[in-house]
């Protein structure tokens, strides 16, 4: 009987854990204090800290599913997705790790144990590659590996290697070493007899594929390029969920699996289309069902769709699914958010984060499609008007195109289809041009150079910032960066009072100093749990005692921010209800920025109330209970809060004020009553679902509170009363009576200038010319335009504005004028262009340009009349 997916994920955990393996949970898809990453892209991702020494194993073997995205970075399979049929944004791998424990000769066993009898593959069928060696990295071959091999599988099954294939590196500095590949000969005897399957072995033959990856790191990478055998050797395997299901049930593509049918038969009622009639509608479908695991994946760990990082990401991955959809399925409605709610139900029992964030993640892709297809609409209208103002073209512009893509987010494949389908194309050449330049751009603001850590003294860091914002400290270690032409040193000290930035708190900033000199700490950072600070310059002697002192009034003002946070998120979830919760923060020393999951805008009078609860909480002057190194589920059984996307460890800090409780590795006051007072200053949306408020604190909260009494002092003294609300209310009715009556009187005046400059028109042919210089601004340039086109006349009016330093021309043509003489606005903007150093745009009786050489009007309407009486001879 075939295995299902859920089977063949726990048959994989059941057979390490009886390899005295420890089965851990997924880490979050979404990463966070890791500034190589935005998410997971592969299972080791979680023990990075333990290859790099920086952290102890818990356990030295390890098992799990990990969720992983390859969307970004070297990893990209994004574009890739649907194509084919094995690659995917989010995949689950399947991993077991051994830290300094056992290596090759039990990794490869039961690797092969675990295929050959528990899932019953056929050994005939599999392929062993091992590391062959590399000259230029004076490198062995991998004899280890293959010895083992050869006591499992024929020397035909056993394969070498290149340094590409066969030699892992987790980036261009770090653990690395050589790894053995699984490979899977699944097609039919025939084809086996024929072509002998070594020879097919990494040559992308899709059914000769790799299974799964075992990596052996034993070396590290420096910045040099050089290579060091690590202090302890590790193993880290990683076999595609998806991949292994295809091979055990038996069927050709991972979408035929029972991981995907479910999303594939959901799409097909929503579209009305059966799935593998039609191949490009097919890719469709393969699309939104990869691409609504990945959206929804991330969103239950907590990254939402937006315009920034990772959030741009996963907005771009719900876009291209809405996009096929709408471009292939013919859908025009929201549907993504449906197929989520499928695999919510097929997957909620593997990640019950999918289910306890349901409700939020259907909302958030309902929203987002909405949005976006009003953005397709939008794309099109523009698409369409472009080809009303170039009737006569043949290229669709490529600045156009790209304006589109990058303005207006509307994909280049969609124009390109919509112009292939008028006749034309899209000068695709040169919207590259314009993606690469945005591109470079992107490249140079983000690329940083990293040298070698250089060592002072051993050791590791303690942070003691808790307790103290002043030690004596000596440096372990530093290093140099370059970023964008300056450069910087990252620091590490053997003891810290500096918070790094985590948690959506700031990192400290301060100094440390000698007898000698002093050296300023502009922030402070995490990186593979190591707390690093950055200066612009280094000690000129690294073995000094030094003073590290974090900048006092700074990290006072920030700790009262953080603990207004924590009352804030108590208060809104006794004023609004129990749904809120925590989807972001930033904590800095001037104000405080906080996001929660509610659904509609907050009425002020709910902010005044939310804000006097928070004030009287900070009255109430709690002091704070701290519980350092706490047993996580202690601390969730004591009430806590464990927030949204977070991973937590198994032991704790919790935070308490009242009976405000969460898990918090942030600084806080000594007791509420130092925070002083607390002042919203913003409320608002900022994705669907999900609000934001912004406040602010003690003296800042005071400065808030003071100038707004100043002001409405000032007001009362101007308009001389005690009740200044009443007295602007009248003032803004009077003001509304008296602009009214002015616009009348505005336009009166038009209708007056414009029956003027058509009763002294020159005739020209069978229509009459207008060309003058007029006393007006550019909104009332706009309006006498439009009363010109209501007049029952054919004209060509050519009007230039004088109310402005720069130039501002109009032109109106009537209909008729356009079709019996083949010319209309754009052919005057053309002339004008050079003439006023301007550019413009509109419709093809009516258009408005700006300039800058206003002082050219005359030569402009002169070159205008001269245009239209040649173009309208005889």
């Amino acid at each position: 009987m075939t295995m299902t997916s859920y089977e063949i994920r726990e048959n994989f955990l059941e057979f390490f854990r009886k390899k005295e393996h420890v089965i851990v949970p997924s880490a979050p898809i979404v990463v966070k204090n890791d500034p190589t990453l935005m998410f997971t892209n592969a299972g080791m991702n979680q023990f990075k800290d333990i290859f790099l020494d920086i952290q102890k194993p818990k356990y030295k073997r390890v098992a799990d599913t990990q969720k992983c995205l390859r969307v970004s970075g070297k990893h990209n399979d994004l574009e890739e997705v649907g194509l084919d049929h094995y690659h995917h944004t989010m995949f689950e791998m399947l991993g077991n790790w051994s830290f300094g424990d056992y290596f090759k000769n039990e990794a490869i066993h039961w690797a092969f144990e675990l295929l050959t009898e528990v899932y019953g593959i056929d050994k005939n069928n599999l392929y062993a590659t091992y590391f062959e060696g590399d000259n230029d990295e004076n490198l062995n071959e991998d004899l280890e590996a293959k010895e083992v091999w050869l006591q499992l599988l024929p020397a035909d099954h056993v394969l070498p290697g290149n340094k590409k294939d066969n030699f892992w590196e987790m980036g261009n500095v770090g653990p690395c070493g050589p790894c053995s590949e699984i490979h899977i000969d699944l097609r039919d005897i025939e084809e086996k007899k024929e072509i002998p399957g070594y020879t097919l072995v990494n040559k992308s033959h899709p059914e000769v594929i790799e299974l799964w990856n075992l990596v052996f790191i034993q070396y590290n990478r420096n910045a040099d390029g050089s290579l060091a055998l690590l202090p302890h050797k590790h193993v880290d395997t990683g076999m595609g969920l998806e991949r292994l299901t295809r091979v055990l049930q038996n069927v050709k593509s991972n979408y035929d699996t029972d991981l995907f049918q479910p999303l594939i038969k959901k799409i097909e009622q929503l579209a009305g289309i059966p799935y593998k009639v039609d191949s490009q509608k097919d890719i469709a479908f393969r699309v939104i069902a990869d691409h609504v695991r990945a959206v929804s994946c991330a969103i239950a760990d907590g990254q939402l769709p937006s315009n920034i990082k990772a959030g741009y990401v996963i907005r771009r991955i719900l876009r291209r699914a809405i996009r096929y959809g709408y471009q292939y399925l013919n859908i025009t409605e929201p549907f993504i958010y449906k197929i989520s709610q499928t695999f919510i139900e097929h997957y909620h029992k593997i990640f019950p984060e999918l289910k306890d964030q349901a409700d939020l993640i259907v909302k958030v892709i309902n929203q987002e499609e909405i949005t976006f297809l009003a953005t397709l609409e939008r794309g099109i209208k523009l698409f369409d008007q472009y080809i009303e103002n170039h009737k006569n073209t043949k290229m669709i512009d490529g600045e156009f195109a790209f304006e589109l893509y990058d303005t207006y987010g509307f994909p280049i494949d969609l124009t390109q289809l919509m112009a292939k389908e008028k006749g034309l194309e899209v000068d695709i050449t040169k919207f590259e041009e314009f993606l690469n330049q945005q591109r470079q751009r992107s490249r140079q603001s983000s690329q940083i150079d990293t040298e070698d850590w250089i060592i002072i003294k051993d050791g590791e860091s303690e942070f003691v910032g808790y307790d103290t914002l002043e030690c004596p400290t000596q440096i372990i270690k530093y290093r140099k960066i370059v970023q964008k032409n300056k450069t910087l040193y990252h620091l590490v000290l053997e003891k810290t009072p500096f918070y790094a930035e985590s948690g959506g708190q700031v990192g400290d900033t301060g100094i440390i100093y000698s007898t000698n000199e002093t050296i300023t700490i502009i922030n402070t950072i995490k990186e593979y749990g190591q707390i690093i600070h950055i200066s612009d310059k280094i000690p000129q002697n690294l073995q000094s005692m030094f003073i590290a002192k974090v900048d006092i009034e700074k990290r006072l003002s920030t700790m009262k921010n953080h603990s207004a946070t924590h009352l804030l998120h108590y208060a809104l979830r006794q004023l609004l209800g129990q749904h809120i919760e925590q989807k972001g923060s930033l904590v800095h020393p001037d104000y405080l920025r906080f996001d929660f999951s509610h659904y509609e805008k907050i009425p002020l009078e709910q902010l005044n109330e939310i804000e006097k609860l928070v004030n009287k909480l900070i009255q109430n002057n709690y002091p704070l209970e701290e519980h350092r190194n706490l047993p996580y589920q202690q601390a969730i059984n004591m009430g806590a809060m464990a927030l949204f996307g977070e991973k937590y460890g198994d032991h704790v800090r919790l935070i308490k004020f009242g009976d405000s409780k969460e898990l918090c590795g942030g600084t806080h006051v000594k007791a509420t009553g130092d925070i002083g007072c607390f002042k919203i200053i913003n409320e608002t949306a900022v994705a669907s679902g999900i609000r934001r408020i912004e406040a602010v604190t003690g003296m800042k909260a005071i400065e808030i509170f003071q100038e707004t009494f100043n002001i409405i002092s000032e007001i009362k003294n101007i308009l001389k009363t005690n009740n200044p609300l009443e007295s602007v209310e009248n003032l803004i009715e009077k003001n509304k009576e008296l602009t009214k009556q002015n616009d009348d009187l505005l336009k009166e005046k038009l209708n007056n200038i414009a029956r003027n400059l058509i009763e002294n028109a020159e005739k020209i042919n069978d229509f009459f010319f207008i060309g003058e210089i007029l006393d007006l601004s550019p909104d009332q340039l706009r309006q006498l335009s439009f009363i010109l086109k209501t007049f029952n006349k054919n004209i060509v009016a050519v009007i230039a504005a004088n109310k402005s330093d720069k130039a501002n021309v109009s032109f109106v043509i009537t209909d008729e004028v356009i079709k019996k003489y083949n010319f209309n606005t754009k052919d005057l903007i053309n002339i004008a262009a050079p003439i006023i150093h301007g550019k413009g745009g509109g419709q093809p009786n009516m258009a408005i340009m700006g300039g800058e050489n206003k002082g050219n009007y005359q030569t402009l309407i002169k070159e205008v009349k001269t245009f239209i009486i040649e173009k309208t001879k005889g």
